[in-house]
């Protein structure tokens, strides 16, 4: 199965991979003139073949455009800011599962250590979504949002279908919150290691989110990101 990348646009009929994505195919795969590539520019897909080689640039020729299969089903991630290891695991993982976009968010229980330096983290986070996203083979890329507080983004997005995922131990089941929904969008938000105050919780429920559970086990914010979009994916996904 061929490699894919990412490039800025499809100019006519070639195209250019330029900074790190360069080194990455000149310097670790080896990449030679002559070798053939899926590329992407978040719209179409094209198969290229690589015409010339330099340090820092890879130029393509497009050859032909390739079926760019997207699903229809979006999914927005909230995820409060965790220990960073997490957090780049659980936006990897998000990246590969589909998710259209993602909102670090800075939770009252978050860390303030972590949340300070998240904006220095954000390019990191940036290279591991494209990164992931190269892998699982997706025509577009997860939009990155800034950090932003909890309240305010689950105001801004109350015409969606909402989860709000939660450790209460009077929660529904997810599988109960997903009854009978259909939608084409989706909102997940998931809290940070301490978990949500009642304050968030009260913002989320005014705001139209359905409160739910994974179950009565506990687990770790990154491990119930990839439990909870694996399952709205199977619920409500094509």
């Amino acid at each position: 199965m061929r490699r894919r990348f990412f490039v800025e646009k499809f100019e006519g009929q070639r195209a250019l991979v330029s900074g790190d994505r360069a080194r990455h195919l000149g310097v670790v795969l080896r990449a030679q003139a002559g070798q053939l590539y899926e590329l992407s520019d978040g719209e179409r897909v094209c198969l290229g073949r690589i015409e010339k080689v330099a340090r820092d640039m890879v130029e393509f020729a497009l050859l032909e455009e390739l079926p760019a299969n997207e699903p229809t089903f979006h999914v927005t991630l909230l995820l409060s800011v965790l220990k960073f290891d997490a957090f780049q695991w659980a936006i990897e993982k998000a990246t590969e599962l589909g998710v259209t976009e993602i909102v670090p968010l800075a939770a009252a229980r978050s860390e303030k250590a972590l949340i300070a330096a998240a904006e220095k983290r954000s390019e990191r986070w940036r290279k591991i979504v494209l990164e992931a996203a190269q892998q699982s083979r997706r025509v577009r890329l997860p939009v990155l949002q800034p950090v932003a507080r909890p309240e305010a983004a689950f105001a801004a997005r109350g015409d969606q279908l909402g989860i709000f995922l939660s450790e209460r131990a009077d929660a529904p089941p997810l599988r109960i919150a997903l009854r009978s929904q259909a939608a084409s969008e989706a909102v997940l938000a998931v809290g940070p290691e301490g978990g949500w105050t009642d304050e968030e919780r009260d913002a989320a429920l005014k705001a139209g989110f359905h409160e739910a559970s994974l179950g009565k086990l506990i687990l770790r914010a990154e491990t119930a990101v990839v439990a909870a979009l694996a399952a709205l994916t199977y619920a409500l996904g094509d």
